[in-house]
């Protein structure tokens, strides 16, 4: 019976191995094919993400010269505000001689015409004073002459 028994127990490792060996089989199969599965789908994701990340490298790349070329133009506009600030401020400054300029013309005519009012105005006293002398001499005259006249029909 012992020997039966061995028996028995080889039969049963022999059938409990060949149980775990298919088992194992079984499951290395669906290892496999599982493993395969995954590999495709992370293949075929791999593809889709390649392509998203060439296209979303090729996006980069045109924001990266977009951005380059607005910079460029802010870079230029500056440039130009900058050149535009500096003709206001000369424009400026020469408005600011012009009238200087215009307040001392200004002055020095409103300088001249009172001058020349006052020069006016002395020349005015003098004429009048020359015609009252004038008017003086002529009715001297005139007195003289009727004396003449006077002493001449005598």
């Amino acid at each position: 019976m012992d020997n039966n028994r061995n028996l028995d127990l080889d039969s049963i490792i022999a059938e409990v191995k060949a149980q775990y060996e298919e088992i194992a089989n079984r499951s290395r199969v669906e290892a496999e094919s599982w493993y395969r599965c995954k590999y495709e789908e992370l293949q075929a994701s791999a593809g889709k993400h390649g392509d998203s990340l060439k296209d979303t490298k090729a996006q980069i790349s045109e924001l990266n010269r977009m951005i380059q070329r607005i910079r460029a133009e802010i870079e230029s506009v500056k440039k130009q505000c900058e050149t535009l600030q500096s003709s206001i401020a000369d424009a400026e400054e020469r408005g600011e001689v012009a009238l200087k300029d215009a307040r001392t013309k200004l002055t020095d005519l409103e300088t001249a015409l009172q001058k020349a009012k006052q020069d006016m105005a002395r020349q005015l006293r003098e004429y009048q004073e020359l015609m009252n002398v004038k008017l003086a001499l002529d009715v001297e005259i005139a007195t003289y002459r009727k004396l003449l006249e006077g002493e001449e029909c005598r």
